[in-house]
């Protein structure tokens, strides 16, 4: 019966070993960047981009993102981008 405890305390020890280790590996690993590997045409509407961020792997693009956390990746040589970016810096410069 001694035994069989200690194997169980033994085992929950290891459990618990395990999933510190895990977890503490896991989140001190750096987060992996969103990557434009397509590009919409799609011309969007300014109102309902928050921000954007500048990509050049694998394509030169601009990566605007919306209200609602989407990511949309678009050519960097389109006219309205560089609106909308002018816009958007706007906006910012504006709340500050």
């Amino acid at each position: 019966m001694k035994l069989h405890t200690a194997a169980i305390l033994l085992l929950f020890w290891l459990a618990i070993f395990t999933v510190h280790t895990v977890k503490g590996s896991a989140s001190s690993a750096p987060m992996r960047k969103f990557s434009c590997v397509t590009l919409s045409d799609k011309q969007r509407n300014v109102r309902n981009l928050v921000s954007y961020e500048k990509k050049q792997i694998p394509t030169d693009a601009i990566m605007f993102i919306t209200a609602g956390g989407i990511k949309i990746c678009v050519s960097a040589k389109q006219k309205w981008v560089q609106t909308a970016m002018k816009i958007i810096d706007e906006r910012r410069a504006a709340k500050r």
